[in-house]
């Protein structure tokens, strides 16, 4: 076992459809060139980072066909295939790349029947573990709107044999609801983090009901107030404020699991350390402010 693997071993697990994850994952969007487009800079230092995260005794790594196109499932592929029977890979569909790298809708049942294809031929994979269905009626931000027609679709291959679980992404409580109504869900993946929880209610319900909650963007959304309050607290725990940040999401709820990226091994050792990191109350409660101050705003 190496030093990662005990670091994130501390912070527990958590089951995913019907598998028990370790609670700090990997996401490989990074993994792709500039703006999750083309390929990586360095293609040996992707495959690196891959390799030393299943080292450090990350189970559980996020990607999606439409990240590159194409790129961070070939990359995961090369560096880990044949994958580790504890291995969990869960991807997305729901949009695709433009020629100059925009990020347009892809729901219909062709498109989305196409995408589950293109994961598991590059993955390598005869059945994909987790599908997250991505919402996009608003890019920026979940938004209204049944689901119902894009994700009948998704069961639809789930019955083929094709995906095992099915996940939501860029959702709101009322879409998971829908979701629920129609098929097991598995996880949901939305924007959340210290200064973005608009999802607080959502996260307990979906705690209660034994449903996995990952957030992206760890840092995203926050202003220079928020972020120096932030590093201050990362300061007096000699830690980075990334550190602390996944910290706080680590306790802020036992369904959360973490999926930080980064296209570098030392910052992927980082992450993992912060499994070790237990806030106390007086951080919590400084933290906790960042919130209630961006809602109050």
């Amino acid at each position: 076992m190496t030093q990662f693997d005990t670091e994130i071993a501390v912070a527990g697990t958590v089951r995913l459809g019907d598998r028990s994850v370790k609670r700090i994952g990997y996401g490989a969007m990074q993994l792709a060139g500039p703006g999750v487009f083309g390929p990586p800079k360095d293609h040996d230092a992707a495959l690196a980072v891959l390799r030393a995260a299943v080292a450090g005794g990350v189970n559980h790594i996020d990607t999606s066909d439409f990240y590159g196109p194409h790129v961070t499932n070939r990359l995961i592929r090369e560096a880990l295939h044949p994958y580790s029977d504890d291995l969990v890979i869960v991807t997305k569909i729901g949009a695709r790349r433009g020629p100059e790298g925009s990020w347009d809708l892809a729901t219909s049942a062709a498109e989305l029947t196409s995408a589950v294809h293109d994961n598991l031929r590059n993955l390598g994979l005869e059945t994909l573990d987790v599908v997250n269905l991505r919402i996009m009626f608003d890019v920026h931000g979940p938004a209204e709107g049944s689901i119902a027609e894009p994700l009948a679709t998704l069961v639809d291959l789930q019955r083929q044999g094709l995906v095992r679980h099915i996940g939501l992404s860029n959702v709101t409580p009322r879409q998971v609801a829908e979701g629920r109504s129609m098929a097991t869900i598995a996880c949901v993946q939305n924007q959340y983090n210290l200064a973005h929880r608009d999802d607080d209610a959502l996260i307990d319900d979906l705690a209660e009901a034994g449903i996995a909650y990952v957030p992206f963007f760890p840092l995203g959304g926050f202003s220079p107030l928020q972020s120096s309050a932030l590093s201050d607290v990362a300061r007096d725990l000699d830690a980075t404020p990334m550190q602390v940040a996944l910290a706080w999401l680590l306790q802020r709820s036992p369904n959360i699991l973490l999926i930080p990226g980064t296209s570098s091994v030392g910052h992927l050792h980082e992450n993992l350390a912060a499994g070790e990191i237990v806030l106390p109350a007086y951080a919590i409660a400084t933290l906790d402010h960042i919130g209630k101050d961006a809602a109050s705003a």
